[in-house]
């Protein structure tokens, strides 16, 4: 049976989850529901573990998978077929078209309007939030960013992630409250804080989810735990 971390925000009219780690046909570090094609696992497995996600949850069309690179790319969904664009988020305002984005550590951000006509994933690794993924999803949905409201699934938690100072300088100064000091440029950051700081700035103010840390959840894939390891999905998409 395939678990997932469902979103817990006010929102109908769409579906949104991530899954658990647990619940496929793949073997050794990437046990069991490894989702992704680009870490080494068997590829058939990989398209074993996608079908039975397709049939478990009933989704209505086959997730528009991406080629990930931390980038700021947000493509229309409804327009991916074929090989998968490079980018990092996707987005709709089609019913049952699904959105998707792979995770082992980086954030995954879920933008939707309070009405359920529009709905973005997105991929928050620092590189990318620093990049501005959050604020090209926001731009790329035909909304005001006032009327949307985000989630923000499992990452890896503050107590955790380690970075260097090059991390820090890439946020500057409006960030500090994000990092804490472990001295001798090292620091603690935390990606729930900045992309919740990002969201703000970009008029983004309800904002959900946040917490639960992949390196410590061992039902969640954590390339900071094990740099061979499957990946996550987290999928959205309007009823």
């Amino acid at each position: 049976m395939i678990k997932i971390v469902p979103a817990a925000w006010p929102l109908s009219g769409l579906r949104v989850l991530t899954t658990r780690s647990a619940g496929g046909v793949s073997t050794g570090p990437y046990a069991s529901l490894n989702l992704a094609s680009h870490v080494g696992d068997r590829i058939e497995d990989v398209f074993a573990n996608r079908a039975y996600l397709a049939r478990q949850w009933n989704l209505p069309s086959d997730p528009r998978w991406l080629n990930q690179v931390h980038g700021s790319r947000v493509v229309d969904a409804a327009a991916v077929g074929g090989d998968p664009p490079t980018a990092d988020g996707s987005f709709t305002v089609a019913p049952q078209v699904v959105c998707a984005v792979l995770t082992a550590d980086c954030l995954p951000i879920v933008l939707a309007d309070r009405r359920s006509r529009c709905v973005a994933t997105l991929h928050g690794g620092w590189r990318g939030l620093a990049a501005g993924i959050i604020e090209a999803g926001v731009n790329a949905l035909p909304v005001p960013a006032s009327a949307l409201v985000a989630w923000l699934g499992p990452a890896i938690g503050p107590a955790h992630y380690e970075v260097g100072e090059e991390v820090r300088a890439a946020f500057g100064a409006a960030a500090a409250c994000a990092f804490r000091s472990l001295g001798r440029g090292h620091y603690q950051a935390d990606l729930y804080a900045l992309a919740r700081l990002r969201l703000q700035a970009a008029g983004v103010t309800e904002i959900y989810g946040g917490g639960l840390c992949t390196l410590t959840d061992p039902l969640l894939f954590s390339y900071r735990r094990s740099p061979v390891c499957g990946r996550m999905a987290t999928l959205a998409w309007l009823l």
